[in-house]
């Protein structure tokens, strides 16, 4: 768990804050998870590599997740390392870890195992065809329904995989089981909105451009404002259901982080951030909240 925990810290901020208060075994399936999706997302950030590279990537992280070996994984960790995926020392480091993550991977209960491989290889699978679209190093997306597809490929299904999980041998949830897998994608793209609102400035230097040129900034803002709504059903009907403490309190922290991100981007522009300080207000408000039983996040929209 320590060298786990300590990849989780290097990688992501937001969950290495929230993977912790989950209790076990959602924990460390889901930072394992994460930490697989991160792999994928490292491949499809490389715009430092042509296309055919980056694809020929993510297709041999699918292979070896379908058909696994140490040594195999030993062998792609070492070439992939040698290649520079990543500008990103943290990064560099996941992939050169590679081949212990997925030894972790490969150490779970069959079921979560089956759940994350097929959830991971479809995220892969996506990203690829996005990243086949890139012209000179930079992908450019159409409209919002291509917006939405890309954050379905690289979020939604994290969120339907996060989902899954949470469902495993829990009989309680099993009566909203269908309303959650109804907004788990929705729950995804609000939060990878989010980031796209607020990296732009950043993606368009590193040749990408996720917010499309024929779609109005305020029609992306108007799209997260409803997805983190959608979120925070989702949320409120964990918790009423009688879901475990910790994986309410996972979903919520990112959920009210991203609202909090979302209305300073919108204020100041791209770049902005919420601070450490504003941070661990939320996250207090959030644990208040849980204790005295009430709604752990805003889903009225006279609340935003």
């Amino acid at each position: 768990m320590p060298r786990l925990e300590d990849l989780l810290e290097k990688t992501s901020r937001t969950f290495a804050l929230s993977i912790p208060v989950l209790p076990e075994p959602t924990r460390r399936q889901v930072m394992i998870a994460y930490l697989l999706f991160r792999v994928a997302d490292t491949f499809e950030d490389a715009a430092h590599w042509p296309p055919e590279l980056r694809i020929e990537a993510l297709r041999e992280f699918q292979q070896l997740l379908a058909a696994y070996s140490p040594e195999m994984a030993a062998r792609l960790a070492a070439k992939w390392t040698a290649a520079g995926p990543s500008p990103n020392r943290d990064y560099r480091e996941l992939i050169a870890q590679v081949p212990f993550v997925l030894e972790a991977f490969f150490a779970l209960d069959r079921e979560a195992v089956a759940s994350v491989r097929a959830h991971v290889s479809r995220s892969a699978e996506g990203m690829a065809g996005f990243v086949s679209r890139s012209r000179d190093g930079v992908l450019a997306l159409g409209d919002l329904e291509d917006l939405k597809a890309y954050c379905y490929a690289v979020a939604g299904i994290v969120g339907e995989m996060l989902t899954e999980l949470f469902l495993l041998e829990r009989e309680a949830l099993e009566p909203i089981a269908p309303y959650l897998r109804e907004r788990a994608a929705t729950f995804g793209e609000a939060l990878q909105l989010v980031n796209i609102v607020k990296d732009a400035a950043t993606d368009v230097t590193e040749g990408r451009s996720f917010v499309p040129a024929s779609v109005s900034r305020a029609d992306v803002f108007a799209l997260a404002r409803r997805d983190l709504h959608v979120a925070g059903e989702f949320t409120v009907a964990l918790q009423r259901a009688g879901a475990p403490r910790g994986i309410v309190a996972f979903c919520a922290l990112p959920a009210e982080l991203a609202w909090a991100t979302l209305e300073k981007v919108e204020e100041r522009g791209p770049g902005a951030k919420i601070s450490r300080l504003e941070v661990f207000a939320i996250k207090r408000r959030v644990d208040r909240a849980l204790e005295r039983n009430e709604p752990a996040v805003h889903t009225s929209s006279s609340l935003r």
